[in-house]
């Protein structure tokens, strides 16, 4: 017994002194972060060494880095050992993996349509059901979120499945301040706002927008961004809500208006650089060049928070580029919608390191060791928004946190002959020319055709 226990103490020490050799952030030595949170953990789950806890995700490269960056300060907690591995085709591995009887301990999804999937084959474990008030409690929009990680499991029966962690943010528009102040343009506050700049614009001689729809065999998603955005802003959350599973069918005037909002902006020659015909043809990443061309070819673009890597070289966001938010209607009824994307956090065997991790997540200081270095955004509203280094960043985080409603993007959430076919292939022949109705016909047929 005395030597069991010996064991386990140089166990416990060997973990955590190579933890502790991993960590970015020395514990203790800086004050933006909650350590505080990280010593309520320890003290709730006290030693688990001797588990190994295997986590399957999608990140690489830079990301893996990232989110290996968090992990030093839970095993230090705990002393669990955690192995995480990425995959370019995670999606297809969890599957695998999943039905062969081997799946890793805990998963990473950026699809919560898989996770219901899974959920509903019986391969996930529901969580605790405090996880669910918890995220109600603690995440901007909570109620939101939740119902985002709730699933039917093998019995009907709803649980949540999953713990969301690691945020993105579409609805934005991005522009030049320089350009904005030379034409002495001002940042629309409201949608109203914002049709009456694009119609300034024109009258202005000038072409508001830059929209470019290209991308390979993917072609058209871009437009699906700027739906969802109006599908929102038109209707309640959970009329978007019904429209992503067809209880809304994609041909009702409800959804035929959104899909006509977005061709008022992306249909009218006076409003796109390059006109109309410009639109399918010109690829997405190439589209925010306008932007800095000089004089400008525009002074707009709706895309989401990762289009800067699409930015010329040098750009400083911030000072040479900046977004706002993509504003809702001004009577404020809808509040303020946010679409976006995001990671889902799901527990695969009875590891009790699983759970553990989950709970772990819901620390502040797992949170705010990712917003100290990028690529992070979270709804937490108990983080500390001093630790973004990055000002656009925490920007970002604001409109994260400033949201009534968030939202996960649509076409993700549909069926893949949908979200990543009819769909995108319905908004390039929306442009090309056919009317909202029509192509709201078609893809509706499209959907008729899923069992």
């Amino acid at each position: 017994m005395k030597r069991n226990l010996l064991v386990s103490v140089a166990m416990i020490a060997l973990t955590s002194g190579a933890a502790q050799a991993q960590m970015k952030f020395p514990i203790g030595e800086d004050d933006t972060f909650n350590w505080a949170s990280l010593e309520e953990f320890k003290a709730a789950h006290g030693d688990l060494s001797g588990q190994t806890l295997t986590v399957l995700g999608p990140w690489l490269g830079g990301d893996k880095d990232l989110f290996e960056s968090v992990i030093p300060y839970f095993e230090d907690a705990t002393g669990v050992d955690v192995q995480y591995s990425g995959s370019d085709s995670f999606e297809q591995q969890i599957v695998i993996d999943s039905e062969a009887g081997s799946p890793p301990d805990v998963a990473v999804f950026p699809q919560p349509g898989l996770a219901a999937g899974l959920a509903a084959k019986g391969q996930l474990k529901p969580l605790p059901d405090e996880v669910g008030q918890w995220i109600t409690d603690n995440y901007a929009a909570g109620d939101s979120w939740k119902k985002l990680v709730t699933y039917a499991g093998p019995d009907g029966a709803e649980h949540v499945y999953a713990f969301p962690y690691k945020a993105d943010v579409k609805s934005l528009v991005w522009y030049v301040p320089e350009n904005f102040e030379d034409a002495g343009y001002e940042v629309p506050e409201t949608l109203e706002d914002l049709r009456a700049l694009t119609e300034q614009i024109a009258a202005d001689g000038e072409k508001p927008w830059c929209i470019g729809l290209g991308s390979g065999g993917a072609t058209g998603w871009p437009a699906t961004d700027w739906v969802e955005d109006m599908m929102l802003r038109t209707n309640s959350p959970e009329d978007y809500d019904a429209w992503t599973t067809n209880e809304l069918k994609f041909n009702d005037p409800k959804v035929v208006k959104a899909i006509d909002d977005f061709g008022w902006f992306a249909k009218n020659e006076d409003f796109v650089a390059g006109g109309v015909g410009s639109v399918a043809a010109t690829d997405f990443r190439d589209s925010p060049k306008g932007l800095f061309e000089s004089p400008p070819a525009c002074y707009l673009h709706h895309a989401a928070s990762f289009i800067t890597t699409f930015f010329p070289e040098g750009t400083i966001v911030g000072e040479d580029a900046d977004f706002f938010y993509m504003p809702a209607p001004a009577d404020g009824s809808l509040g303020q919608p946010v679409v976006g994307g995001g990671t889902l956090f799901s527990v695969l065997t009875d590891n009790p390191a699983g759970p553990a991790f989950i709970e772990f997540l819901q620390t502040p200081l797992a949170h705010e060791i990712w917003m100290a270095q990028q690529g992070f955004l979270t709804p937490h509203t108990g983080v500390n928004p001093e630790a973004y280094t990055d000002e656009t960043v925490k920007r970002m985080g604001d409109v994260l946190l400033n949201a009534t409603t968030f939202r996960f993007d649509g076409s993700d959430l549909m069926p893949g002959a949908i979200g990543a076919g009819a769909f995108w292939t319905g908004m390039v022949d929306f442009v090309g020319g056919k009317s909202a109705q029509e192509v709201a016909d078609q893809i509706q047929a499209t959907w008729d055709t899923i069992k």
